[in-house]
């Protein structure tokens, strides 16, 4: 395992001079030795890229990539020691599943009691071992990937294994254990473990740390809980949960809001001006119409989820969401209503970025 640092910058054509001709704008990131982490994003901003720099399929444009310190930058993946799990299965039809586990141990003159001992514990993690002598030929793409998982994993002394969208193909219930049983070899095997991904849930329920991009920027490094409870910019308060964070426009005068026209008190001292309301669907309060510290409002639409209710909002001239438990007493479509928006868990923004 190792430390990984990246200081750096990348693009694709030559000369950039303005953000949009990078598709990694400069940052610098450390990935610590023994991590989970997530790189989390929507298409295009970068994740795969900086996936790729780190193995070393790709040259950053400018910058350094180093590994426990030991400039890597032009290191080939096998000099840097990586093992790479890609979107799709890439295994070898022709061997069984046995054969395909051992090939990067036996490429490495592996002793054979080593090599049978590590791919009979690869196995049994991933649920694989009543399958060992069977050929890969006539496997499912799900179990398929699988060995792809094995093949990256099998390895004990990698730097690191890195993730490139690897449960795309995998069925969804599937993918669900996977992602457990990924979590449960990241503990049990100490591995320095990347992943990327578009699926908030992929991210949040495998990763330690989520780096979370934009536009080939890193907007935000943090724990699932930072993510969702104090997302450090608006892009991610509406990028993570489901739905994302509601926001609102005010005027800060000190101790109070201004929200189209009503007048609440501050839960604290935020800088004068123009700010935006950030608060979760699962925090927004409702209560009846005209009670204090509430806004007027009025419900548009009631959705029945089945794990929860999904209520939509109109609000200052915002449509809001509020999501309900199954159990909690249900407002009609029409009705007038004040909702709470100033708590505890309420977020404010100055030039999208959260007010410390």
């Amino acid at each position: 395992m190792a430390k990984i640092e990246l200081d750096l910058a990348h693009a694709y054509r030559p000369n950039p001079k303005q953000d949009s001709d990078y598709a990694l704008l400069p940052l610098k990131m450390t990935f610590d030795d023994g991590g989970a982490y997530a790189l989390l994003g929507p298409s295009g901003c970068g994740k795969t890229t900086m996936l790729n720099i780190m193995s070393g399929l790709l040259v950053p444009s400018q910058g350094t990539v180093k590994f426990d310190g030991q400039d890597m930058t032009r290191a080939t993946p096998q000099q840097r020691n990586i093992a790479q799990v890609f979107q799709f299965p890439v295994i070898y039809d022709t061997m069984t599943v046995a054969e395909n586990l051992a090939f990067p141990l036996k490429n490495r003159k592996v002793p054979a009691a080593q090599i049978q001992q590590r791919v009979g514990q690869i196995a049994e993690m991933l649920e694989m071992s009543h399958q060992l002598n069977m050929r890969a030929a006539g496997l499912s793409a799900d179990q398929k990937q699988k060995i792809s998982l094995g093949r990256g994993l099998v390895r004990p002394d990698v730097s690191a294994v890195l993730f490139d969208e690897p449960l795309t193909v995998i069925d969804p219930h599937l993918k669900w254990q996977l992602r457990r049983k990924l979590k449960q070899i990241h503990h049990e095997l100490k591995l320095t473990l990347i992943y990327v991904t578009h699926d908030q849930v992929e991210a949040l329920t495998f990763a330690d740390q989520v780096v979370v991009m934009s536009r080939g920027m890193v907007v935000q490094l943090g724990t699932p809980e930072a993510l969702f409870e104090r997302p450090a910019h608006t892009f991610v308060g509406h990028f993570i949960g489901s739905p994302g964070m509601n926001f609102l426009p005010a005027q800060s005068q000190g101790t109070q809001l201004q929200i189209a026209g009503q007048s609440l008190a501050a839960p604290r001292p935020l800088p004068a001006g123009a700010l935006k309301l950030g608060i979760r669907p699962e925090y927004l309060g409702l209560d009846v119409v005209g009670a204090p510290g509430t806004l007027p409002a009025k419900v548009k639409q009631v959705q029945d989820i089945g794990t929860y209710v999904l209520v939509t909002i109109e609000a200052a001239g915002q449509s809001l969401k509020a999501r309900l438990s199954p159990d909690a007493v249900r407002p009609e479509v029409g009705n007038a209503l004040g909702i709470q928006v100033v708590g505890a868990h309420t977020c404010f923004y100055q030039n999208e970025e959260l007010v410390a």
